[in-house]
């Protein structure tokens, strides 16, 4: 492939991620930016991409103070108990404090938001609201792009690398990545950066394999940028060892939520059981955390899990009985929960649509089988994964606050969504909301800077070469073999990725080792992440898609090393139902109620762990 040319941007605002986080921090940093060039960067098109691309069905993050319905402090006690006691406090309230105003403002630009006979949303749970959403993204992604402006919106564009000041290694200078359509280098040059990409999937062998790979849970096009080019630069990384399982109809992956909260179906075993009735009392051990309501989300992991290891699976979902008490006897009304039924999937997950047509399964006439995911590292869902970064200046104490709220430990790099971490349960309003909280930290730090950064061009140089090496690494010794896959001096990005899914699988608490692992395990898992890690400087592309991939390969593999080193160094069970240490298989709340913190140092290759306390800031609510 011909030398690709490069385009130099630059700019005072740089965003990295078009998804709702992305989004939400490039409306917020130019409406406070008006005299500064703010850009966003997007490896897909905005209007379909991140993790709501495909719409969905409820926003999950939903105060409704104007009725009276909940408080943030609420919502903190609720997300506090939902992470076994593990979260940033200050984080989880200021996206509280502000997220019904974006939901409001969301409504304002035409998301459909149903209401009922009081003129009130409806409401699915305590915190989640029912839409119309198949095209969320697209309603949200117009007045962004609108307040941008189409010189500042770079689209199909990947990042692949943070760029660092020449004369100052712990402060960001701007960001480089690569035309995915065009022949073409960016070197984007900027005071402040906000990593805002997405979350990690496909990291973990996924359930379904064959022609059902690419069917996943969370978007399969998250794959852990937000994360691998941050721990790349040296940012300090939280809770990197967390990740979420989530409970989901088999092999389509729908979410059962609607279906358990709105709609209040059962879940049973085989022989038609209330299961987690029957075995709640094997949750005393895990209190206070076991006796709370709503159960946190692990536990009900858990209970599932053990369920069918005890040989009394498949579990299933009572859709004909919910269905028939939502009718109550009236077949009109029943003909319409029928319908809500569908929509909910065809809002966001077409393919569970799809199974149930293929299997010939009506809702109203049959259960559908529910099983846990593979693993997925994020810090917008009900994962805790990301970077530290400072808190709100008027809620965080002392030791979470160091600079200007959403900062990392690297000067002038903000996060937001998926990238931030000890902050879950945001879902899209929230992770818009804290996109929006980072855009205008970040405008601040961007005018209180007297000059911008100075970048290498020795940097750059090196990092072209570096992005462009897959390429010349398949030009070179294509003509070794008589296949193009099959070659002594390469690997192609879909062999590694397999390669890494395999050992995160079996050695990192995948589906395969029943979410089960040890010390000499995880060891053994380091000790092939180590060989993997020094093969994936021979990979090879033979297009700007597979360069693509390899990069996100290496994003994933460095997020994996991290998930690894995480897990190895919490010594207990914290989140049974995530995953088990079998060599510590308790929870210790004297000694680990903590947050394991990490960086790795790009010079040297190693990796720092250690811990910071976890502080109670508020008050149980309930208390």
């Amino acid at each position: 492939m011909a030398e690709p040319t490069t385009e130099i941007v630059e700019c005072d605002v740089l965003v990295v991620g078009g998804g709702m986080a992305g989004c939400g921090a490039a409306f917020e940093a130019t409406y406070w930016g008006k005299d500064l060039r703010v850009v966003m960067v997007d490896k897909a098109a905005t209007d379909r991409s991140g993790a709501t691309g495909e719409g969905l069905s409820a926003i999950n993050c939903y105060m409704g103070m104007k009725w009276g319905w909940n408080k943030p402090e609420d919502y903190v006690e609720y997300v506090r108990t939902d992470m076994m006691g593990i979260a940033r406090e200050d984080l989880t309230y200021d996206v509280a404090r502000h997220v019904d105003g974006t939901v409001h403002m969301w409504e304002e630009w035409g998301l459909p938001i149903w209401y009922d006979d009081d003129g009130k949303y409806v409401r699915e749970g305590r915190w989640q609201v029912m839409i119309h959403g198949e095209s969320i993204k697209p309603i949200i992604a117009e007045p962004v792009k609108k307040a941008l402006g189409p010189e500042n919106l770079y689209q199909r564009v990947f990042i692949s690398h943070l760029l660092t000041d020449a004369d100052d290694p712990n402060r960001v200078a701007g960001a480089i990545g690569f035309g995915v359509r065009e022949n073409k280098i960016y070197v984007f040059k900027a005071k402040a950066v906000i990593s805002a990409a997405g979350g990690t999937t496909a990291l973990f062998r996924p359930r379904n394999t064959g022609e059902g790979l690419g069917r996943t849970w969370y978007s399969i096009f998250d794959t852990g940028s937000v994360y691998g080019i941050a721990i790349a630069a040296g940012a300090e990384m939280t809770q990197m060892e967390h990740r979420f399982v989530p409970a989901r109809f088999k092999d389509s992956y729908g979410p059962v939520g609607a279906w358990s909260q709105l709609f209040r179906a059962d879940l049973t075993n085989a022989a038609g059981d209330n299961y987690f009735i029957n075995r709640l009392p094997e949750l005393k051990k895990y209190d206070p955390y076991g006796s709370a309501f709503p159960t946190p989300t692990p536990l009900r992991n858990h209970l599932l899990l053990t369920e069918i290891q005890a040989g009394r699976g498949p579990i299933m979902l009572r859709t004909p009985e919910a269905i028939e008490n939502l009718a109550a006897g009236d077949p009109v009304k029943k003909r319409e929960v029928i319908v809500e039924a569908w929509e909910d999937f065809l809002d966001m997950t077409i393919s569970q649509a799809l199974l149930w047509a293929s299997q010939n399964i009506a809702p109203e006439e049959r259960p559908s089988e529910v099983v846990l995911a593979e693993p997925y590292l994020m810090g917008s869902h009900s994962g805790e994964s990301g970077l530290w970064v400072s808190g709100p200046e008027d809620v965080a104490p002392d030791e979470y606050k160091w600079g200007y709220s959403k900062m990392t430990t690297i000067k002038g790099l903000f996060a937001a969504g998926d990238g931030v971490g000890a902050s879950p349960h945001k879902f899209s309003s929230g992770s818009f909301t804290e996109g929006r909280l980072a855009g205008k930290a970040a405008v601040a730090y961007a005018m209180d800077q007297s000059s911008a950064p100075r970048v290498s061009d020795g940097q750059v140089a090196d990092l072209k070469r570096e992005i462009w090496a897959p390429l010349e690494t398949f030009d070179t010794h294509k003509g070794a073999s008589t296949n193009e896959d099959v070659n002594p001096n390469y690997l192609m990005p879909r062999q590694g990725l397999f390669r890494l899914q395999k050992l995160m699988d079996e050695y990192a608490a995948g589906v395969s080792a029943a979410f089960t692992t040890n010390e000499p395990t995880l060891l053994r898992g380091l000790e092939l992440m180590g060989m993997l890690r020094e093969d994936l400087g021979k990979l090879a592309a033979r297009n700007r898609h597979e360069l693509l991939r390899c990069w996100e390969l290496s994003h994933r593999a460095l997020v994996g090393e991290a998930h690894i080193r995480h897990l190895l160094y919490r010594k207990e069970t914290r989140w049974p139902g995530f995953y088990y240490r079998s060599d510590y298989p308790d929870m210790d709340e004297a000694n680990w109620k903590v947050f394991v913190n990490s960086r790795y140092d790009p010079e040297s290759g190693k990796w720092d762990i250690f811990t910071k306390p976890c502080l109670d800031i508020f008050k149980p609510t309930s208390a």
